[in-house]
């Protein structure tokens, strides 16, 4: 899998659109999860389906925020020793 890393133009406007993506994912995560649930009989217990929502939601959310603010490459791989 190989990420497209945009020049950074200006950093302070990057990160209230990264902020807004990413809580657009988690939103989106957190819905469908809901209506997954309800769909095939599991959300027997509402508390339950709200947490599994919400742990849902938050994993999108910080796994979209790192992905818009650019992850860096672990030592070792062509794209961490400077290669393309």
């Amino acid at each position: 899998m190989t990420f497209i890393v945009m020049a950074d133009s200006d950093p302070e406007k990057e990160w209230p659109e990264a902020l807004i993506n990413a809580a657009i994912m988690a939103g989106v995560a957190f819905f469908s999860t809901l209506a997954s649930l309800g769909a095939t009989g599991l959300l027997a217990d509402p508390l339950k389906g709200l947490l599994s929502a919400g742990i849902a939601a938050g994993l999108t959310f910080f796994s979209r925020l790192a992905v818009e603010r650019g992850l860096p490459a672990p030592e070792g791989t062509p794209e961490g020793e400077g290669g393309g």
